[in-house]
């Protein structure tokens, strides 16, 4: 009886955030709040699908993951085209070390827009649990936006200046807004649900601003427990169509805690602490390079 789809609220307090307070005419705002949009009407459909139709799988698998392909392929091609926009892979922790990706670049935007979309998904079972971590991830990503976009502090961390960048922090703070006050009312128990409105278009919009401020393997540490959670899924699938046997009690791994005996609190709080710890790891990152 816990009503869904409320991640039409989150949305709608994002775009009205960035439509107050950002430059809508930056080039980055206008790519996150299209991949914003795109997957909030993906997932919309799915939950409508689900909810409204009675179809059980929703919109489908398949036709959720061509969507997110589609759009990754999209911004991907954008981007390289665009000859503002670095091809390069920065890596973490070292301040010289890129590497040149070229046409790939299409594919790693396609890899992580997709990825990220589908973990926090993946990652959304329990109450408060999905946003809690999102919250804390967009924390970082307004740090590490913030000084992405300003020449000084950039030279002075070694990391690539990008120019306009900087506006990206308000994008990232309008996500840790919107949810940090859904997060009222989605903490255990839960008076609402976000769905795949929600879900899909949260991780996007993240995997996007990684993608812009050049953070891409970054999105990787500082969304770890998303990371666990899809690898979770994919082991349990490949093993148990490879072997037979399944290597978790129940996938993601958020339930097979539960299964294993954790209260539900025990494994939404402890993953809260994994993440906030990542998230300053996240930041650390800056001054070991």
């Amino acid at each position: 009886g816990t009503p869904t789809m409320g991640g039409i609220l989150i949305l709608g307090a994002i775009l009205v955030s960035n439509f107050l307070w950002a430059d809508i005419t930056n080039l980055y705002i206008l790519i996150c709040v299209f991949v914003t949009l795109w997957l909030g009407i993906t997932g919309f459909i799915d939950d409508y699908a689900k909810q409204l139709k009675k179809r059980s799988k929703g919109l489908g698998i398949r036709a959720k993951l061509f969507s997110q392909v589609i759009l990754g392929l999209l911004v991907g091609a954008f981007l390289f085209l665009n000859p503002r926009v670095s091809t390069q892979l920065d890596m973490p922790f070292l301040k010289h070390l890129q590497f040149e990706l070229g046409i790939f670049y299409i594919l790693l935007v396609t890899l992580v827009i997709c990825g990220s979309s589908n973990a926090v998904n993946l990652t959304d079972g329990l109450d408060g649990l999905a946003i809690g971590i999102v919250v804390m991830v967009a924390l970082s990503f307004s740090v590490l936006s913030y000084i992405a976009g300003h020449i000084k502090f950039s030279q002075y961390l070694f990391i690539p200046y990008i120019e306009g960048a900087g506006e990206l922090a308000i994008f990232c703070a309008s996500i840790l807004g919107a949810g940090l006050g859904f997060l009222w009312y989605n903490c255990y128990p839960a008076s609402i649900f976000m769905g795949d409105v929600g879900s899909l278009p949260l991780g996007g919009a993240l995997a996007t601003v990684a993608i812009l401020i050049k953070k891409e393997l970054l999105l990787v540490i500082v969304g770890g427990i998303f990371v666990a959670e899809a690898i979770s899924v994919i082991l349990q699938v490949g093993s148990y169509r490879m072997r037979k046997k399944r290597i978790f009690k129940i996938a993601p791994l958020h339930h097979h805690l539960q299964f294993i005996g954790w209260q539900e609190c025990k494994v939404i709080v402890r993953f809260w602490i994994i993440a906030a710890l990542l998230a300053l790891l996240t930041i650390i990152t800056l001054k070991i390079r």
